[in-house]
């Protein structure tokens, strides 16, 4: 390359770097408009998150359409880490090794991905403009990005014909592609002389595209190129279950905006790539309601990109942006969420959607913005320690007439401490079900007792509904009393308390051992405490609560149970960490329907059971899931083919000898 060339090939980079570094020093000053936060403990396990989701694309492979971002992404790589060896060569001629291109296994890979990559943006164009999957973003920054990377593809291949043409040396094993080219191109007249210069031209061309595509990058909706994989690096690695306290919340009069957010809050949208997995997964987006999880991740970066400015300078609001909450993002949108974490499961870049949510509804209660549904079941929450607004006498009224003797564990001595929580205590359809655990356990031989009127609810749904100073309250009484019994461990049949007991409870201090009743059951059958007296042979199906199954990973323990008790178990289309949401999670079961809803998920999770092939039962393992699914038989017309049971009900069934046939 001539002198001239190289410094106008230094004034380029100069200048795409400058503009790179310019827009990626802005965004992190945004970033550091948030509260502090340490992300940076657990090093390989976050290298691992990095090479399973980053790396090897996981999550995205999960669905047909992976396959094409995998193609591209590592051709891009690829690329990526040869421009990095041409640029320097080409700004400093004098290093000693020679052009990527020229090394012959480089060469080969260079072409080989080359043409993975461009049948990969063909794919990946087909789907995006004439298969136009739902939900998926419709961008013309996409169609720009997909067009530059194409055409970064192009140039290198068509300057490997070139360069076998101008030199004569064809390989078709190191160039296979050039190879075929160049023997195109001999065959149209091209001459040696010529096929230098175009290869000089197109060497240009990729260089300028690459410097371009880089200033661009972070303007971009693409700019999740770069943070992906800082996303993942930075995740949560505490359990799935855990939500953070409201320390750094803030509060005040003062609209809630990116200060009250933590650093790796903000995060999230510069991460997004807008693929709409996660809005293709939500109950709440395909019911209808107003919630996109997308959409509210790309909310908070356009408050980012508005208020940005202003917060940095300290200028007060005054008008100059909209407010966050009830500006940008609506309070529709923020109350709709079920908080089932299927969002969070599917983000290929692991962003974090409920944090997010849950902060903002901490934002509207303080404020007094809530449903009248929600403040009531509040209100009777703080007075009576449960959402029901029943005495605390009457919890455990449900063990009387049971002939089966339950302590109290705040006198007597037991192994296992059931929390019962409020639906299996109060709710009429879940008492049965709670009945017939209770009445398991004492045929199994299991020591168990209960807290009777000491026991206030968990606090799971009362936390992610936003109302943080209660669910703290209801936890430091919980753990006061349970400190003062003596047991071994816990055992709840409600997932929604299994996993904040779990999960929550030892950063006040509860740290006891926890299972949910149906890793119990499973170990009992196991050790043969348990025996079903027959076979139930039913055809059933299994819905995975969120909260035992993708939140805490429970997904055997009942299915083994099932089989034990002779049942014929058939699989949804949607089971285990995919598993649908019955609708009732992050307080929707105290709040009025949200406006716009088609069909509410539990009658569609009861549709997708109802057209299974011979099956006549849905086994529940959730006290809530009894009262979404027992009205939803009735409004979707199935409650005459389609039984609603508790796995506690069928393990009663199959170990009373006395009982014959199905109920």
């Amino acid at each position: 390359m001539s002198p001239s060339g190289i410094l106008l090939l230094w004034i380029v980079s100069l200048v795409a770097l400058g503009l790179f570094a310019f827009r990626v020093r802005y965004l992190l000053g945004l970033l550091r408009l948030g509260r502090g936060e340490n992300r940076l403990g657990g090093v390989g396990r976050r290298l691992a998150a990095v090479a399973w989701e980053v790396l090897g694309q996981r999550r995205l492979l999960r669905e047909p359409a992976g396959v094409l971002h995998f193609g591209i992404f590592w051709g891009f790589v690829v690329y990526a880490s040869a421009f990095i060896f041409s640029l320097f060569k080409g700004l400093l001629p004098f290093l000693p090794y020679p052009m990527p291109e020229e090394i012959g296994p480089v060469a080969l890979a260079l072409e080989v991905f080359g043409v993975v990559v461009l049948a990969g943006i063909g794919g990946a164009a087909f789907r995006r403009y004439l298969l136009r999957p739902p939900r998926l973003e419709q961008s013309r920054d996409a169609g720009v990005i997909l067009l530059l990377i194409g055409s970064l593809m192009v140039t290198s291949l068509l300057s490997s014909g070139f360069h076998v043409v101008a030199t004569g040396h064809a390989s078709f094993l190191w160039n296979p592609v050039g190879t075929g080219l160049a023997s195109l191109m001999v065959g149209g007249g091209l001459a040696p002389s010529a096929a230098s210069s175009l290869q000089l031209t197109m060497w240009w061309l990729h260089m300028v595209l690459v410097l371009g595509f880089l200033a661009y990058l972070p303007y971009s909706k693409h700019l999740h190129l770069l943070a992906s994989s800082f996303s993942v690096f930075l995740t949560d690695l505490s359990p799935r279950g855990r939500l953070r306290t409201a320390d750094a919340d803030g509060g005040g009069p003062d609209p809630l905006n990116a200060r009250n957010f933590t650093w790796r809050e903000l995060l999230n949208p510069f991460a997004c790539a807008e693929c709409g997995r996660c809005d293709r997964v939500c109950p709440a987006q395909t019911s209808g309601a107003a919630l996109s999880p997308q959409k509210m991740v790309h909310h908070i970066k356009e408050h980012l990109l508005e208020a940005g400015p202003y917060l940095l300078r300290g200028t007060p609001r005054n008008g100059h942006y909209p407010e966050l909450v009830g500006g940008v993002v609506s309070a529709d949108e923020l109350w709709a969420c079920t908080t089932c974490y299927a969002c969070m499961e599917r983000c290929p870049v692991m962003n974090e959607h409920i944090p997010l949510i849950v902060r903002m509804r901490r934002y509207l209660v303080t404020r007094g913005e809530v449903d009248a549904r929600l403040q009531d079941a509040l209100t009777a929450t703080s007075r009576y320690g449960n959402s029901f607004g029943q005495s605390p006498k009457t919890r455990a009224r449900w063990t009387q007439g049971l002939e089966v003797p339950v302590k109290d564990v705040r006198r007597e001595q037991a192994q296992y401490l059931w929390f019962v929580g409020d639906y299996a205590s109060f709710d009429p359809a879940a008492r049965e079900a709670t009945r017939a655990a209770a009445r398991v356990l004492h045929r199994a031989g299991v020591s168990f007792g209960i807290l009777y009127d000491g026991e206030q609810t968990s606090g799971n749904d009362i936390r992610r509904v936003g109302e943080e100073g209660l669910f703290e309250m209801l936890a430091e009484k919980n753990i006061a009393t349970m400190q003062k019994c003596r047991f071994d461990e816990i055992i709840t049949t409600d997932p929604h308390a299994y996993n904040t007991l779990k999960n929550e409870y030892p950063e006040f201090g509860g740290t006891w051992p926890v299972v949910h009743y149906t890793e119990l059951f499973d170990r009992l059958i196991d050790a043969e405490r348990l025996r079903p007296a027959r076979r139930l042979g039913l055809r059933a199906t299994y819905h995975d609560p969120c909260y035992l199954g993708r939140y805490n990973g429970i997904y055997e323990a009942p299915r083994r149970v099932l089989r034990a008790l002779g049942a014929d178990l058939v699989e949804m289309p949607r089971n285990r960490l995919n598993a649908y949401c019955c609708g009732a999670g992050g307080g929707r079961i105290w709040m009025e329907e949200a406006a716009g809803v088609k069909e509410r998920p539990a009658e569609r999770r009861v549709r997708e059971a109802a057209v299974l092939n011979g099956v006549g039962t849905l086994v529940v393992t959730c006290p809530k899931e009894i009262t979404m699914f027992r009205d939803a038989v009735k409004t979707t017309g199935h409650e005459e083919g389609l039984m609603i049971k508790d796995l506690a009900e069928l393990v009663e069934e199959a170990t009373t000898p006395e009982v014959s046939g199905h109920a």
